[in-house]
């Protein structure tokens, strides 16, 4: 029998919601995930994120999409790259602003809103 490779993952979900929570006051605020789009990357300062965001969005092969709040759709709280291979959706990187990282973050919950999209995503496409 063939032996289980065990992956650790670098990113941490903090908390899994329907939305992403003020980490100060526990308010509550509704996400939208949308592809990112060119201008998008415009905005994107390279010096607050450690991916090259740039980059990924120019692989056709890639789906880049930002998490925001629906109440402000300018402000990027998160971003994630994944590629659909048929059978599964793989997760190529996924980032949450400089802002929700740490012991200091504004929102949780941004990466378990990322997933859980991908993991919606993987259902719809069967």
């Amino acid at each position: 029998m063939k032996e289980q490779q065990t992956t650790e993952f670098d990113f941490v979900i903090d908390k899994l919601t329907n939305s992403i929570e003020n980490a100060i006051s526990g308010e509550v605020f509704d996400t939208s995930i949308i592809k990112l789009t060119a201008f998008d990357t415009k905005i994107i300062k390279k010096s607050e994120w450690v991916f090259d965001w740039q980059n990924e969005l120019k692989d056709e092969t890639k789906q880049v999409s930002k998490l925001t709040t629906v109440n402000n759709l300018a402000i990027i709280q998160g971003l994630i790259s994944f590629t659909d291979k048929d059978d599964h959706i793989f997760m190529n990187i996924i980032e949450s602003a400089k802002f929700n990282k740490g012991k200091n973050k504004l929102y949780k919950g941004v990466a378990g809103n990322l997933i859980a999209f991908c993991c919606k995503t993987a259902f719809q496409l069967n």
